[in-house]
């Protein structure tokens, strides 16, 4: 918890408002329903652009920011594995479509997705960060999401697939609190931002619900996509295994 706490101060900014602007959110986050007691935490970016934005994990950025880094140098270094999230979501302004990007096994799927959310304003008011915030709900797959607005930061976007309101959501949470986000900051980007592209990956782009019926494939048989792709070979102690073998 103390290296969160300390991220979150490297991150935080003086809070000027520049012309690229990142906004940092707290990610808290149950990743297995039978253990509520485990709450993960990670620092997301939502860093905003003229054309579009990007919300992405701040330690899967730093790792490959470092790899891509490498091999500019000519270096083959590994990520450091520390990153809990490994997705990010690109949005555009004034339209529905996002892309989601995920991986599976080996390749990235670049996923096309329209989010139309349907928000409900309540005359509910609180404040977050100095900032005035109004309260909205609205349900996205499958859950009922609280979310947390302010007008005084007039962008409506917020993390994840979250936009849409009259300000930039600050905090956004589900009715169970299986998921939350939380602003704890904002910086000034004066540069263009590019995601450091390792093409280390095979990209497949699908729509969305090309991609629910390949996920659901990949949760019956984790392991299809990796028929072919290793092969026959000896193991450290010298026993042949053969591509199934090693598969199962």
């Amino acid at each position: 918890m103390k290296n969160i706490q300390l991220l979150i101060l490297l991150l935080l900014s003086c809070l000027a408002l520049g012309q690229n602007k990142q906004f940092l959110y707290e990610y808290k986050f149950i990743s297995d329903s039978t253990n509520k007691a485990d709450v993960k935490t990670e620092i997301m970016i939502l860093n905003i652009q003229k054309d579009r934005s990007e919300y992405y994990s701040s330690v899967r950025y730093a790792s490959d920011s470092a790899q891509f880094s490498d091999y500019q140098k000519g270096i083959n270094s590994m990520p450091s594995g520390e990153a809990l999230v490994s997705e990010w979501v690109t949005k555009y302004p004034n339209s529905n479509q996002l892309f989601h990007t995920t991986f599976l096994i080996w390749d990235k799927y670049k996923v096309k997705q329209d989010v139309e959310l349907n928000w409900k304003l309540t005359n509910e008011f609180s404040k977050i960060l100095n900032y005035d915030v109004q309260k909205a709900t609205t349900e996205f797959g499958g859950r009922k999401w609280t979310a947390w607005f302010t007008k005084e930061i007039p962008i409506q976007d917020g993390p994840y697939k979250f936009k849409g309101l009259p300000g930039l959501i600050l905090k956004i949470e589900d009715s169970t609190k299986s998921h939350t986000w939380e602003l704890k900051g904002i910086r000034s980007n004066q540069k263009e931002f590019v995601y450091p592209d390792l093409k280390n990956y095979r990209i497949v782009e699908l729509n969305y619900n090309q991609f629910v019926k390949k996920f659901k494939n990949y949760r019956q048989n984790p392991t299809a996509d990796l028929v072919g792709q290793i092969p026959d070979q000896h193991d450290s102690n010298g026993k042949f295994r053969t591509s199934a073998e090693i598969i199962k």
